[in-house]
């Protein structure tokens, strides 16, 4: 965020964005300062490549790969190895990717709030859709309404768990008994690689 937009946060809604989430990490305030400046080239230090990996695991579940790599060579063939011991398929670029809309997710603690209070504040931000689940309100939101709605949060006093811009399946496809592990075995390895910030899929797991 800092090497794309600049180190200066003020000016840089996505390094604002990735600060306050390291933050709610516990991220120490040095281990950010310098990382922001190893981007910006005020230190020296290793330069990270964002690329994102698409593929198609079993029952043409659709699946992308968000990574940060220092060496594309070796992730790649760590990610295509991952696909194709799972019995999946690793597609080019965009082969996927249409599949998908860019959204902004932000997930807040309910906090004794209804679905009416939320509602109240987040449309009047230009949110888009609302989930509500036992502890959490799940937030999706247009990208350029994504700070404003954050923002919005914030100020009504709420505790934000996560906000970050993901992908979103358009379509959900819905998998079940030995589909359902065969997808679950390749995200959660996909997962695991060092190299892979965030993995996305238009999986709807029935059971």
């Amino acid at each position: 965020a800092a090497r794309q937009g600049g180190g200066d946060p003020a000016g840089n809604p996505r390094l604002r964005l990735a600060i306050d989430n390291a933050k709610s990490a516990n991220m120490p305030a040095d281990n950010i300062d310098r990382a922001i400046k190893k981007a910006t080239g005020e230190l020296e230090g290793v330069t990270y490549t964002e690329i994102t990996y698409e593929g198609y695991a079993p029952a043409g579940v659709a699946v992308l790969a968000e990574c940060a790599t220092d060496n594309k060579n070796r992730t790649v063939a760590e990610i295509r190895h991952h696909f194709t011991k799972n019995n999946s398929n690793m597609g080019e670029s965009g082969s996927v990717l249409w599949m998908f809309d860019r959204k902004g997710v932000i997930t807040i603690h309910r906090e004794g709030k209804t679905e009416d209070d939320m509602m109240e504040i987040i449309l009047e931000a230009g949110a888009d859709d609302l989930q509500t689940e036992e502890e959490f309100f799940i937030v999706t939101t247009a990208i350029e309404s994504f700070e404003p709605v954050r923002k919005a949060v914030v100020e009504k006093g709420l505790k934000v768990e996560n906000a970050s811009l993901q992908w979103v399946a358009k379509n959900l496809i819905s998998v079940s008994g030995e589909d359902a592990e065969k997808v679950s075995k390749l995200i959660e390895a996909i997962e695991e690689c060092d190299d892979v910030q965030n993995v996305y899929s238009n999986a709807d797991f029935k059971d």
